[in-house]
């Protein structure tokens, strides 16, 4: 049961997801001009010709720029003593709690320092190249995460020669205990354990004896909160078939340097002093019987990535960095907006590179971006004043929150990291098999809209001591439609791949068990027709529901893109499940609308409103039954219209939904929005919190999704170009599109004024404009 603070902090929170950021409360549009250096400049081959610089050193982790190979990452900043501070970070750094942990931090201080007192200093990130450079006159420092290796490298080139200190600065130096008292002090960063009576019990870091090579530390996960997840979720009979995700898994470092030797187990100093210096951070996640086995394993890593010349290496770096922009590229040209769009667009996705290749998806509330600083002992983190590892709203992956990043991935091309979203489903899929099985003694496979990632709910949603087999939040109880959309973007990676091997392991085995799900768990009606009841509509309605359209809507687009699946890659369950469905489902609710028009309805019956999004919209975005080129257009529009919830960034839907309907100004305006909700960090592409944590990363994905729809929309095997495009901004870009086809086009005044199709005989299938 919710207690009142609950109920008061659900509400507040409520009223936040609908609020929408005004230009007062982003940073200073002229500050970011200032900061990026040919800001209007056309790509080159896909590759961005704009840098992003700042003069004057930092002040603390509020001024750092990020850099990533996809799994490690890190938040790179000066301080006024001209140190350089290293906050590194990684996919797989997950606690004894579940909760994403960074892997430490690293300050290299110069003696003597050469940039302290300049007027000339600056600080640049490359985003064409993942490298940040620190320079003043001929003193330079080169930051980078070799794109292929696990390891963060620094190059310093200086005037005169100078000595290297690298220290770790590790701030979880203790266990502590927190009880539930001072977890529930900060109920949204520890989401997942505040109904836990027995508190939450952290371990600290070890620091490993330094050797002649270098100094490591590293998190060992002694204990585990999985089983007491797997317990409390009746689910105890499971325990040990699958492995503990969490029991001795480590992560951690270890530095090396050219002419650096320990002076303790904490710090490398340069023996003598030098004009060029080079320092390695090595990360590795395994798991371990120990930490000495995890450093073992960390340094046959180190033996393999050391063979490898540091100019090769950068060499390899850079022509990755070079073929991820020639993928594909979007740029925009016109006003002032369209200057922000691109750039705003670009930068993004420069942030997915540098955090979307690891073995976990990318957090929406923050990625491994997320900053803080060491806190006094016995001090509790909170939303203002925290450690490293916080980030509201918790740990675990909310569906609803975390698709909007992983859309664009599919016309951008950028399948490899589109993959660790896709895969978080499909390898807890045994799992969720046997939750079902267990639960509810049918087939299928069904998930709640936030989860563990080995696939389960966490116990503030599923409840404490919670007699039921459903989630005790309202807000989750039966929000399973999230799955239903997996399944579509797994058809959206098909459709453009034509990937038959994966379809055969991943896609057809995953799209059985959840549609299987759907047509098993809910018995059929005096039409014969499945009834969804009990059932919720998204967050919104939550009460009183029956026939919820999102889950109505999935069903059938799903149905209809199978069908049109060879059916030699569909085995004899799948074909007998599809004709069921098409059977057995009812027909997407409708109904009149307040402007007396007829619409589409949130569900047939629903009660009270809880939160504040439209899932009448639903048939739009994501499953796109209506849309242009398809009958109802002008019913769906004024579905549109009538919608309660405008909500444009974060991880609202109105732009990808207007673009889809032919709403030009409205997607327009979105994508603006969207890439201006700058944050209040000196790198404004921090997005700012508007109902998550930042950077808000939805802001990014809903930006990027508005936009490519606005250029390009593929629908079977028609493709459009321009659908929702406005006349004032002009446009260069390549996109991927269904059955391994690449557009590449420029438009001028609203105008194709130049088209590449590849392969050439995609060209008939090529619509301009809203025709």
């Amino acid at each position: 049961m919710k207690t009142n603070m609950f109920k008061k902090l659900m509400s507040l929170a409520t009223a936040a997801f609908c609020m929408l950021f005004s230009a007062s409360a982003q940073s200073d549009f002229h500050f970011v001009d200032a900061m990026v250096a040919g800001g209007d400049k056309a790509p080159v081959k896909g590759v961005p010709q704009f840098d992003i610089t700042w003069r004057g050193l930092g002040e603390d982790e509020n001024w750092s720029m990020p850099l990533g190979n996809g799994d490690v990452a890190a938040n790179v900043w000066t301080e006024t003593n001209g140190d350089v501070l290293i906050l590194i970070s990684k996919t797989d750094s997950w606690s004894e709690n579940a909760q994403l942990q960074k892997i430490g931090k690293v300050r290299v201080s110069l003696v003597p320092n050469p940039f302290v007192g300049k007027d000339d200093f600056t600080q640049t990130l490359s985003i064409a190249t993942g490298v940040l450079t620190l320079k003043s006159g001929k003193n330079e420092v080169d930051v980078w995460i070799d794109a292929n290796n696990p390891v963060v490298r620094v190059d310093s080139r200086t005037e005169n020669p100078v000595k290297v200190k690298v220290t770790n600065e590790l701030w979880r130096k203790k266990d502590y205990h927190l009880t539930q008292e001072q977890v529930n002090e900060n109920v949204f960063n520890f989401w997942e354990w505040r109904s836990d009576p027995d508190g939450v019990d952290f371990l600290a870091d070890t620091v490993l004896p330094s050797t002649s090579d270098g100094t490591a530390w590293c998190h060992f996960n002694s204990s585990s909160r999985y089983p007491k997840v797997l317990l409390q979720e009746h689910l105890g009979d499971l325990i040990g078939k699958y492995q503990d995700p969490l029991l001795h898994r480590c992560y951690g470092a270890e530095v090396r340097g050219t002419g650096l030797a320990p002076s303790d187990d904490v710090t490398m100093e340069s023996v003598s002093s030098s004009k060029k210096n080079s320092i390695n951070v090595y990360v590795k996640t395994s798991f371990a019987d120990s930490q000495q086995g995890w450093l073992s394993d960390l340094n046959e890593d180190i033996r393999k990535i050391e063979k490898i010349s540091r100019s090769k290496a950068l060499k390899a770096h850079i022509n990755w960095w070079k073929n991820f922009w020639g993928r594909s590229w979007v740029y925009v040209s016109g006003d002032y907006s369209a200057r922000q769009v691109y750039q705003g667009y670009t930068v993004n996705r420069y942030l997915t590179a540098c955090a979307g290749r690891g073995e976990f998806p990318m957090k929406f509330n923050g990625s491994i971006f997320t900053v803080g600083h060491e806190l006094p002992e016995g001090a509790v983190p909170s939303t203002l004043v925290h450690d490293p590892d916080f980030r509201d709203w918790g740990s675990c992956y909310w569906h609803q929150n975390t698709r909007h990043m992983y859309y664009p991935l599919v016309a951008s091309g950028d399948y490899d990291m589109l993959m660790p979203w896709l895969n978080l489903y499909t390898n807890s899929l045994p799992l969720a098999t046997d939750k079902v099985r267990e639960y509810f003694g049918h087939s299928g496979a069904s998930y709640i809209e936030t989860m563990h990632f080995w696939g389960l709910p966490n116990l503030m949603d599923f409840g404490w001591n919670n007699p039921d087999k459903y989630p005790q939040s309202r807000y989750m109880r039966y929000h399973t439609q999230g799955a239903l959309e997996i399944v579509y973007q797994m058809l959206d990676y098909y459709d453009n791949t034509l990937d038959k091997k994966y379809f055969a392991s991943a896609i057809l085995p995953f799209s059985k068990a959840v549609m299987t799900y759907y047509n098993e768990h809910w018995s059929r009606g005096e039409d014969g027709k499945i009834l969804f009841d009990p059932i919720q509509s998204i967050e919104v309605y939550q009460y009183d529901v029956v026939n919820a359209t999102p889950d109505i809507a999935g069903l059938w687009s799903l149905v209809g893109r199978f069908r049109n699946i060879p059916t030699e890659l569909l085995d004899a369950e799948m074909l007998e499940l599809l004709t069921s469905l098409e059977r057995d489902l009812p027909e997407i609710p409708m109904g009149t609308l307040k402007s007396g028009k007829k619409g589409i309805l949130p569900a047939l019956k629903y009660g009270r409103i809880d939160n504040g999004e439209n899932p009448e919209l639903y048939p739009v975005f994501p499953y796109r039954n209506y849309c242009l080129g398809k009958p109802g257009l002008d019913l769906a529009r004024d579905t549109f219209d009538a919608r309660l919830f405008p909500f444009d960034n974060c991880w609202g839907q109105d732009g990808m939904q207007a673009a889809l309907l032919g709403i030009t100004d409205v997607a327009r305006n979105a994508a603006v929005h969207a890439f201006t909700t700058y944050g209040k960090q000196r790198f404004p592409w921090f997005w700012a919190k508007v109902a998550d944590y930042s950077p808000d990363m939805d802001n990014g994905g809903t930006g990027s999704m508005t936009l490519q729809l606005m250029l390009m929309q593929a629908e079977g095997r028609t493709i459009r170009i321009i659908p929702a495009w406005p006349k004032e901004w002009n446009a260069d870009f390549k996109l991927h599109a269904p059955y391994n086809t690449t557009i590449e086009c420029s438009v001028r005044d609203g105008k194709v004024t130049q088209m590449k199709v590849f392969p050439e005989s995609r060209k008939v299938d090529i619509i301009i404009g809203m025709e």
